[in-house]
């Protein structure tokens, strides 16, 4: 089994699609939370680029991410998201101190 870890989740919204990108995000908040696993999942918005949104989550371990990838709201929003998403990157990290 996996020790837990951090993620950051960075999506950029398409030119003009920041309030929908927003909204499809903030649906994502709480059946995420809900998640077995799931120890924190929280969306930010960069201040100086509002089209850019960070999602900072912690996962107990990496069946618990794994879940949460294949879950019916994820799925959901990557079909949504298409339309509306120019960049995504998914970092994972490990807590040092």
């Amino acid at each position: 089994m996996s020790a837990a870890f951090n993620v950051i989740a960075t999506l950029i919204a398409k030119p003009g699609q920041q309030a929908a990108l927003e909204t499809l995000l903030r649906g994502l908040l709480e059946p995420t939370r809900r998640e077995d696993g799931c120890e924190q999942y929280d969306l930010h918005q960069d201040q100086q680029h509002p089209e850019t949104f960070y999602m900072l989550e912690r996962w107990r371990d990496d069946a618990a991410l794994a879940a949460h990838d294949q879950s019916a709201h994820i799925q959901h929003f990557r079909a949504e998201a298409a339309q509306v998403l120019e960049h995504f990157e998914l970092k994972r990290l490990n807590f040092l101190a």
